[in-house]
C-alpha cells in the first residue's frame, strides 16, 4: 500500500492523476446510467444503449488509463506506439460492452459476478497492452505480486459496483455507489499494477516518427473523452426525460379516460367483449363495470340491429380499414334509447397483430334534436325560398354563386339547369343575356356593360338599384355586404309598381280625363316663361278657359257625354298648338293656357286658334253639341308679376267675358280686381249678417184670380248693409250661394218666417224659396222638420218653392229629399216654370202641388201671341195634371184678366201687391 502511495507522490504528476480520476468517475458513471437506460428498455432499443454503453465507458476508461500513464514519470524518454494504443482502446470498449451485457442477460448474482469478471479482466487487459504501446530506451520488469493484486482488486471492485448497477430510481449517495465502486476498481487496478514496474534504462535511442507526443496525447484524449462522455450523458438525460413525459402522459391519459364522464370509453377484446369500462361509460349506458365487462358489446344495439348483423359488420369495418365511424340508435339497461356518435379504432402491437378494439361513444341526443330543428328549419327556409315572390343568391368573396331559389331563374329567365352552385357571376350574367338576346355580339357587349357597372354598384355597398330592360321589365336589386367579401342579394320584378308610379308621377302633373297638364304643372311652365321673357325682354300672356254651358251637356246627356266632349275639345286644341304653346286643364269645364310672346300679333292669332278649337259642333252618340267657351286673358309683367296674380286675373277677365253677351274673349283691367274684392269683401259680410241683425224678410201677397182672396204670402230676403244699404236679393244671393252662406242663411228665413206666421190669425200659406244647395243639403227635410217643430207653424201652410234647376243637378237625391218634405205634410211648388228645362219628365216624377208660371211670360201676353199660347199651354197641362198654376209678374189689370179668361188660379205681382215687410200698409197682418 505504501509502495503504491509513494509511486503516485513521486513518480506521478498530480494534476494529471486528477485529471484521470474525474474522467474515471464520469466515465464509470456514464456507464451506469447507461446501463440504467438498457435494463429499461427493450427490443432495438436495448441493443442501442447496450452499445453506447460500451463504447462511451471503455473510450473513458481507456482515456483515464493514459492519461494517468502520461502523469508517470519513468525517468526517461517515453513516446507511444499507435498501433498498440488502437487495440488497448478496442479491448476497454468490448471489455465493457461484453460486462454491460452480461449484467443484461442473467440472473442477479450470476450477472454480477460475469459482468465483474469480464470488466476486471478487460480493464486488466487493456491496462498491460497499453504498457507495452509505451516506447522508451530501457526495458520494463512487472512485480508479480502487484500486478496479481491489481487483477484482483479491479475484479473485485467492478463485482461489487455491478451488484449495485441496474436498480432504476434511488437515493443519490446509493446511486453514485456503482459509479464509486467502478472507479475505484479502475484506479487501483492501474495504479497499483503501476506501483509493480520497474524500468531499467538502455542506449539505443528511439526513433520519434513512430512515437506518439505525450502532449498531443493528453489534449487529444482529454477532448474526444468529454465530447464523448457528454454526448452519452446527453442521450441518458434526453431519454430519462422522455420517459419521465411519456409517463407522465400515460398516467394523464389513464387519469383522463377514467375521469371523462361525457363519453363511454372502453376496450373490446378482437371477438367484441368489453375489457374495461370507464365512468363516462356508466353514466351514459347504465351499466356497472362488473355487469358488462366480459359481455358482446352488441347488447348495445336493439333486436334489429343484431339480427341484421350490424355490430359484427362494424368490428369487420374497424378490422379491415382501421376505423369504423356511424352514428345511430343505441339502448342503455333500462331499455332507454339515445343518439350515439360510435367510433371504433382497431388496436395492434408492435408485431402488427390486432390485440382489440378501442371503442368510443358519445350520446348526441341533443345534437340530432337540435340538428333535426336546424333541419326542419332548412327546410322550411328552402320551402320559403322556393315559393318568395323576390328572387335571392348568395355569392361568396370569389365571386362564385353559393345558392339561388326558383323565383331568380324565373325573373331573368334562365334557360333551364343552366345556372348551378359554384358558377362566377360574370358567368351568369353572360348566360342571362345570350339567353335573352339573339345577336351574340350584343349579348356579350351588353353582358359586359352589365357585370362592369352592377360590380361596381356592390363593391360601393350601393345598397338598392333598379335595372331596367330593354324588353320593358324594371327589376330592383337590394345587396347586402357580407364579412366574408361575398353579398347577398335580392330581386323582385317592380315592373308594374314601376308603370304604376310612373302613372301616378304623370297623375301628379296631368289630367286624369284628357291627359292634359294639371294647376301645378301649368304653373311650372309659366314660371319658366316669365324667367325666359325677363331674360329676352318679352311677355307672357295667361289664359282662363271655361266652357259655356258645359254644366248643361253633363245635365242633359250625362257625365259620359261630357267627358267625351273634354277629350275631343283636347284633342282639337292639340292640333292647333304650336311651338312654345301650353294648354292645361284645371278640372270640370275649366282650362288655361300660356304663350310667350313679343308682339300682339302672334297672341291674336293664339286667341284665333283656341277659338277655331273650342268652338263647334262635336256628334256624341247621335247627337250635335254645340260647343264654346269664354276666354280672360292676363299678361306678364303688365297685369301681375307672379304665376297666382296672372291666374287671378285672367280668371277674373274669363269671368266678364262669360257675362258678356257678345264679348267671348277679355282681357285683364284694373277694375275688375276691385270688382273682385268688393264681391269677396261682400262674402265676409254674408257670414256675419245673421248675427248682426241686417236681415229681414219682406211679403208679397198672393191672391186668387177669381176671387181675389189671399191664399198667401212669397217670403223674400232684404239685406240692410251698414255702409253699402239696401243691397238687392240679386246681387247677393248667388254670392251667398258661391260661399256657402246660403245654408244659415235659409235656415234663418224658414224658421223666422214659420215664427212670424205662427203668430197670425188666419190661415194664409207662406211660400219660402229653397236654394239648390239647400236642397242638396242632406239633413234639409230634418231641418225643416225641426223649425216646424219649434216655432208650432202648421206644415199645412208652409209651401217650399224650388226651381227645376235645382232638381236637375242630382234628380234622384233631390227627388228623395222632396218625398222626406212632402211627408212632414209641407207643399212643394215648382217655380220659375217655363224658363230653363220645363221637362214633362219632372212634373211626372213628383206630384208637385203648385205651378208657378214664370214672370217673364207675363210682361209679353198682352202683346206677343206666342207668349199668350204659352201661358195658355202652361195653364192647360196644370188643369189636366190637377195642379194649381199661380202666375208671378202681374202687373196690369189687362194681364189680370188675360188669367181670369184662362182659368188661372192665384197670381201674385205689383197689382195685387208689391213686397213689403210684414205691418207695413198693405199687407195684412192678424192681430
Amino acid at each position: 500500500m505504501f509502495s503504491v502511495l509513494t509511486c503516485i507522490t513521486e513518480r506521478h504528476n498530480l494534476a494529471l492523476v486528477g485529471l484521470a480520476g474525474l474522467i474515471c468517475f464520469l466515465a464509470s458513471h456514464c456507464a451506469m446510467v447507461l446501463l440504467d437506460r438498457a435494463t429499461s428498455s427493450a427490443a432495438a432499443a436495448r441493443w442501442v444503449w447496450l452499445l453506447t454503453a460500451g463504447a462511451a465507458g471503455g473510450f473513458g476508461i481507456w482515456a483515464t488509463h493514459f492519461v494517468a500513464m502520461l502523469a508517470y514519470d519513468p525517468g526517461v524518454v517515453v513516446g507511444y506506439h499507435a498501433g498498440l494504443t488502437l487495440v488497448s482502446l478496442l479491448v476497454a470498449i468490448v471489455a465493457i460492452t461484453g460486462a454491460v451485457a452480461a449484467k443484461l442477460a442473467y440472473d442477479r448474482w450470476m450477472a454480477n459476478i460475469l459482468a465483474g469478471l469480464l470488466f476486471g479482466v478487460g480493464i486488466a487487459s487493456m491496462h498491460f497492452t497499453g504498457m507495452l504501446a509505451i516506447k522508451f530506451p530501457g526495458e520494463i520488469s512487472w512485480d508479480r505480486q502487484f500486478v496479481t493484486t491489481s487483477i484482483v482488486l479491479g475484479i473485485a471492485f467492478s463485482i461489487a459496483a455491478f451488484r449495485f448497477a441496474g436498480r432504476g430510481e434511488r437515493p443519490i449517495l446509493r446511486g453514485l455507489a456503482p459509479t464509486l465502486l467502478l472507479t475505484s476498481g479502475v484506479v487501483a487496478l492501474h495504479f497499483t499494477a503501476m506501483a509493480g514496474v520497474t524500468v531499467t534504462p538502455g542506449v539505443v535511442a528511439l526513433d520519434p516518427a513512430t512515437l506518439i507526443s505525450p502532449a498531443l496525447m493528453v489534449v487529444t484524449i482529454a477532448a474526444v473523452t468529454f465530447s464523448l462522455l457528454a454526448a452519452g450523458f446527453a442521450a441518458a438525460i434526453f431519454a430519462v426525460r422522455s420517459e419521465a413525459k411519456t409517463a407522465k402522459a400515460e398516467r394523464n391519459f389513464k387519469l383522463l379516460v377514467q375521469g371523462v364522464t361525457d363519453y363511454a370509453i372502453y376496450m373490446l377484446d378482437p371477438d367484441g367483449k368489453v375489457s374495461n369500462w370507464n365512468a363516462g361509460a356508466e353514466r351514459v349506458k347504465g351499466y356497472m363495470a362488473d355487469e358488462v365487462v366480459g359481455k358482446d358489446f352488441s347488447l348495445f344495439y336493439s333486436q334489429e340491429d343484431r339480427r341484421k348483423g350490424l355490430p359484427q359488420r362494424a368490428l369487420e369495418t374497424a378490422r379491415r380499414e382501421g376505423k369504423f365511424e356511424a352514428q345511430g340508435w343505441r339502448y342503455r339497461k333500462d331499455g332507454s334509447s339515445f343518439w350515439a356518435h360510435v367510433a371504433i379504432d382497431a388496436i395492434h402491437d408492435e408485431a402488427g397483430q390486432l390485440i382489440g378494439f378501442a371503442k368510443i361513444t358519445k350520446d348526441n341526443s341533443k345534437q340530432k334534436a337540435d340538428a333535426d330543428r336546424i333541419e326542419e328549419v332548412t327546410r322550411n327556409l328552402d320551402i320559403a325560398l322556393e315559393n318568395m315572390g323576390q328572387g335571392i343568391c348568395m355569392f361568396d368573396g370569389d365571386e362564385r354563386l353559393v345558392l339561388c331559389n326558383k323565383r331568380y331563374l324565373e325573373i331573368f329567365r334562365f334557360p333551364e339547369g343552366a345556372v348551378r352552385p359554384g358558377m362566377r357571376y360574370r358567368q351568369i350574367v353572360e348566360i342571362g343575356y345570350a339567353a335573352n338576346t339573339e345577336d351574340a355580339a350584343e349579348a356579350a357587349a351588353r353582358a359586359e356593360a352589365h357585370y362592369i357597372r352592377n360590380m361596381a354598384l356592390i363593391r360601393g355597398e350601393a345598397g338598392s338599384a333598379v335595372h331596367k330592360y330593354p324588353s320593358g321589365i324594371s327589376i330592383q336589386q337590394n345587396v347586402n355586404i357580407l364579412p366574408n367579401g361575398g353579398w347577398v342579394v335580392t330581386f323582385e320584378d317592380i315592373s308594374d309598381r314601376v308603370k304604376s308610379e310612373e302613372q301616378v308621377a304623370f297623375l301628379a302633373k296631368h289630367d286624369a280625363l284628357t291627359g292634359l297638364p294639371n294647376r301645378l304643372q301649368f304653373g311650372e311652365r309659366v314660371a319658366e316663361e316669365m324667367m325666359v321673357a325677363d331674360r329676352l325682354r318679352g311677355k307672357v300672356a295667361v289664359f282662363g278657359i271655361d266652357l259655356d254651358k258645359f254644366k248643361e251637356v253633363n245635365d242633359q246627356h250625362g257625365h259620359g257625354t261630357g267627358d267625351l266632349v273634354l277629350v275631343e275639345l283636347t284633342r282639337r286644341l292639340g292640333e292647333v298648338l304650336l311651338e312654345g304653346e301650353f294648354i292645361a286643364r284645371f278640372g270640370g269645364d275649366e282650362f288655361a293656357a300660356t304663350k310667350r310672346f313679343d308682339d300682339l300679333s302672334a297672341l291674336h292669332d293664339f286667341i284665333a286658334r283656341l277659338e277655331s278649337a273650342l268652338v263647334g259642333l262635336i256628334s256624341v252618340d247621335g247627337f250635335e253639341i254645340k260647343t264654346g267657351a269664354s276666354l280672360g286673358v292676363a299678361i306678364y309683367p303688365s297685369d301681375a308679376e307672379s304665376v297666382d296674380g296672372l291666374l287671378a286675373n285672367a280668371d277674373l277677365a274669363m269671368y266678364r267675358a262669360k257675362q258678356s253677351l257678345l264679348q267671348k274673349v277679355c282681357f285683364y283691367e284694373a277694375a275688375m280686381d276691385e270688382t273682385a274684392r268688393r264681391r269677396r269683401a261682400l262674402a265676409n259680410d254674408l257670414w256675419a249678417c245673421i248675427d248682426r241683425n241686417e236681415l229681414h224678410l219682406h211679403y208679397q201677397v198672393q191672391k186668387s184670380v177669381r176671387t181675389g182672396e189671399i191664399t198667401g204670402y212669397e217670403v223674400l230676403l232684404r239685406w240692410r248693409h251698414p255702409e253699402r244699404g239696401n243691397i238687392p236679393p240679386m246681387d247677393f244671393i248667388g254670392l251667398a250661394e258661391e260661399c256657402g252662406a246660403i245654408l244659415p242663411i235659409g235656415e234663418w228665413v224658414l224658421r223666422e218666417a214659420c215664427r212670424e206666421a205662427a203668430t197670425w190669425s188666419n190661415s194664409h200659406k207662406i211660400a219660402v224659396n229653397l236654394s239648390p244647395v239647400q236642397l242638396g243639403h242632406a239633413d234639409m227635410a230634418a231641418v225643416i222638420s225641426g223649425i216646424l217643430s219649434e216655432t208650432g207653424l202648421d206644415p199645412r201652410r208652409l209651401e217650399i218653392e224650388i226651381t227645376e234647376s235645382s232638381i236637375i243637378i242630382d234628380k234622384d237625391k233631390a227627388l228623395g229629399t222632396m218625398r222626406e218634405m212632402k211627408a212632414l205634410g209641407v207643399s212643394i211648388a215648382i217655380d220659375d216654370f217655363g224658363t230653363g228645362y220645363s221637362s214633362l219628365e219632372t212634373l211626372r216624377s213628383f206630384p208637385f202641388d203648385k205651378i208657378k208660371l214664370d214672370k217673364s211670360f207675363m210682361a209679353e201676353v198682352e202683346s206677343n201671341a206666342q207668349s199668350k199660347a204659352i201661358v195658355r199651354a202652361i195653364l192647360a197641362l196644370g188643369r189636366s195634371l190637377d195642379v194649381p198654376v199661380l202666375a208671378e209678374g202681374v202687373e196690369t189689370q189687362a194681364q189680370l184678366d188675360t188669367l181670369l179668361e184662362e182659368q188661372c188660379d192665384e197670381a201674385q205681382g205689383y197689382l195685387l201687391g208689391k213686397p213689403q215687410a210684414m205691418g207695413e200698409t198693405g199687407v195684412e197682418k192678424a192681430a
